[in-house]
């Protein structure tokens, strides 16, 4: 087994992409093509938001589920008039969120813990 493989058991979830791939098929039957939608009748980038919200009011993880749909779809087919890809460093990177609600591009073992602290002598 590859060193990718060792790491994708535990940060990655196939559920989650089965999920995705089953409502895609499910909204085929119900809308039709994606292309026949997007990006001309159909916002993605409004649509993600909303199903964002809807996680955060209810905690049901279809809603995050729909999310990535709409991610995937505005990736396929961008209203955005600027759409591109290209991979970016950190330094780019608009970073992660702590709990806190600051930007923090520690890693994830150096967060909530102050190292230059007066009780981090004791740790």
């Amino acid at each position: 087994m590859s060193d990718v493989d060792e790491v994708l058991k535990t940060e990655f979830s196939e559920d989650f992409v089965q999920g995705m791939r089953n409502r895609m098929v499910v909204s085929f039957y119900k809308y039709g093509p994606v292309a026949k939608g997007f990006p001309d009748k159909v916002n993605a980038i409004t649509s993600l938001t909303d199903r964002l919200r809807k996680y955060a009011e209810t905690g049901n993880t279809e809603f995050l589920m729909d999310a990535a749909n709409f991610a995937l779809i505005e990736f396929m087919h961008p209203a955005h008039p600027n759409a591109f890809f290209e991979g970016t460093d950190s330094d780019e990177s608009p970073g992660r969120r702590s709990k806190r609600g600051v930007v923090d591009h520690r890693g994830n073992d150096e967060i909530g813990s102050n190292p230059g602290s007066a009780i981090a002598q004791f740790r």
